[in-house]
């Protein structure tokens, strides 16, 4: 049997390792484009590779995926979080989980994770060919799929074939796998950054927030969690899960909507209202910069203050009920005009790609074309910050790597 792996990122790997693993007398051949593998795992993290999600069950990571969780949620039953980190760790790979739930190799270093699936590579006995872009599939009236591949005159042919090419930021990207009949959602970003040209806060760059809300007005999308505040505009965990919740409303606005901020994270303003009342009870003659409620950052609290038409130097005491409200509205309703999007770091991140409803979810095997399978992010699935989307990789990439079998 030959079998024939397209794409050498995570999900490639993953799926090809276990083609080898339950055919082991198969000839197992990844074909990677690039002159380079697994350079997506090499920048993610910041270079340290958050590998998964240190999610206690299946629930509670099944919400990380703005899309594709339905199907997640089956194949997790088969292999999760728990499962990758126990498949590193007998490879002698020390992983750990942040505070943030977020999963690292001990190392705080991708090679290892790179490392450890090249050597896995070696171990199994498969091939991985660079430089070897995939132009077209073509089924066989046998069953079984040619490949034309990109400078090669004679095309190749393969029992099966495991699609891992990742996602595409253009609709065409696809044309390969929708001339095979199978159905495409179009591509946009997610996971992105918010870029606020108009606004004066990004003079408060490298500052973070602590535990803000954030929503975007005139929707009903809303995120909690840490905020960084750019030289662009705005970033950080509560941005980023936002910008995935939203992917295809926001593309749908152009990227030109405004962001409402939180900053006390306090729902109720009758609650908020309280608070601030309190500190005015308890520390009337402390002057308003010197005295930070919510443990908000000094620069961010001294900016809202100016934002808010208030001296630093003012007490407490002579607040009055006009000043009150005013920090009451800015703290628990800033609102920031967004006016266009940054990709985060390196880590390229597309909601659609090849629909469900073309894919046989127990197995990944394409419904249109026997003997195809689909792993990773070339799916209509993509997850919000925090290790989520390389777990779909490991997930996807380990069920189509058992070829519709076992």
């Amino acid at each position: 049997m030959k079998i024939a792996i397209i794409g050498g990122g995570a999900a490639g790997f993953f799926a090809a390792i276990h083609a080898k693993i339950n055919e082991p007398q198969a000839e197992v051949v990844l074909l990677e484009k690039s002159k380079k593998c697994l350079a997506k795992v090499k920048v993610s993290g910041g270079g340290r590779c958050n590998v998964t999600n240190g999610c206690q069950n299946i629930r509670e990571l099944v919400e990380g995926y703005p899309r594709g969780a339905k199907v997640l949620k089956k194949l997790f039953r088969e292999f999760d979080n728990k499962d990758t980190w126990k498949w590193f760790e007998s490879r002698g790979v020390d992983l750990k989980t942040e505070p943030d739930n977020r999963v690292f190799p001990v190392s705080n270093s991708s090679q290892t994770i790179i490392d450890c699936l090249w050597n896995t590579v070696k171990k199994v006995g498969l091939r991985v060919e660079v430089g070897k872009g995939v132009k077209a599939i073509r089924p066989l009236e046998n069953g079984r799929l040619q490949l034309t591949i990109k400078g090669e005159a004679a095309p190749r042919k393969f029992d099966k074939v495991i699609v891992a090419t990742g996602g595409s930021p253009k609709l065409s990207g696809f044309d390969w796998l929708a001339d095979l009949g199978h159905e495409i959602e179009t591509p946009v970003p997610s996971l992105f950054t918010f870029n606020m040209p108009a606004e004066t806060i990004p003079q408060l760059m490298g500052v973070v927030a602590k535990h803000v809300g954030v929503n975007i007005q005139g929707t009903k999308l809303k995120s909690t969690g840490d905020l960084l505040i750019t030289h662009w505009g705005m970033s950080g965990p509560a941005i980023l899960k936002l910008s995935a919740l939203g992917a295809r409303i926001l593309h749908e606005k152009n990227y030109d909507f405004k962001a409402q901020i939180n900053w006390a994270n306090v729902s109720n303003q009758e609650v908020l209202l309280q608070d601030l009342k309190d500190l005015v009870q308890q520390h009337p003659k402390k002057q308003l910069r010197n005295l930070r409620p919510y443990q908000l950052p000094e620069r961010l609290w001294l900016f809202l203050l100016q934002r808010s038409d208030l001296k630093e130097s003012k007490p407490w005491g002579e607040l009055g009920k006009k000043g009150i409200n005013k920090l009451v509205q800015v703290l628990s309703n800033d609102v920031y005009l967004v006016q266009g999007k940054t990709t985060f770091k390196e880590e390229f991140v597309t909601c659609g790609g090849v629909s469900w409803k073309s894919v046989d979810s127990k197995t990944m095997q394409s419904k249109v074309c026997p003997n195809l399978y689909f792993a990773g992010e070339v799916l209509d699935v993509d997850g919000i910050t925090g290790g989520y989307n390389f777990q779909a990789a490991w997930t996807t990439g380990f069920v189509a790597g058992k070829l519709g079998g076992l």
